[in-house]
């Protein structure tokens, strides 16, 4: 469980974050972050989250997003706001450190995903993109599936897809993602 001023690194894809008001601080209401990205970091997967609003204020840097199928480069004292179920991505396309406020309204299990997602990155378990392999991710998208989805495939395949390799995940359940 994420605390109050706990910092971490994604060793994959360089990307910090440093949690400045937890769920639990909050009492669920909000996750307040201050996250940074690395010079030319990479597009991550358009992905969505079905009941929760993010508010984004770039301190400094650039920040490329994708948003409504356009890319739009956001600089320092911008804000943008995503309403839940809006498909997006964001990166740092530039040059120098991109850093963010970033606000997740209600909190839910944000911070663990994100928890999640580092951690299998620093243990090796992910590919160079910091994406898990397709098991593990199958399993992640079914555990945070209120938090987190991806916009492809549609969330009903990757239901599908789960249920018919829930064979495979509950033998290798014994390991540790």
């Amino acid at each position: 469980m994420a605390k109050k001023d706990q910092y971490l690194v994604n060793s994959r894809t360089g990307q910090s974050f440093l949690f400045l008001t937890t769920a639990k601080d909050s009492g669920g209401d909000i996750l307040e972050i201050e996250s940074s990205y690395p010079p030319f970091s990479e597009e991550p997967p358009v992905h969505y989250h079905p009941a929760q609003e993010e508010c984004f204020t770039i301190v400094s840097g650039d920040l490329t997003v994708r948003i409504h199928g356009e890319i739009k480069v956001y600089s320092p004292g911008d804000v943008l706001r995503i309403k839940p179920g809006v498909p997006h991505s964001m990166w740092n396309a530039g040059w120098s450190k991109t850093v963010v406020s970033w606000q997740v309204y209600p909190a839910m299990e944000t911070e663990y995903f994100l928890e999640t997602m580092v951690d299998l990155a620093n243990h090796g378990k992910t590919d160079e993109k910091g994406v898990p392999g397709l098991i593990t991710m199958l399993h992640l998208l079914k555990t945070y599936k209120h938090v987190f989805r991806l916009f492809r495939p549609h969330f009903t395949i990757l239901q599908i897809l789960f249920v018919l390799l829930a064979p495979v995940f509950f033998l290798r359940k014994g390991r540790k993602f």
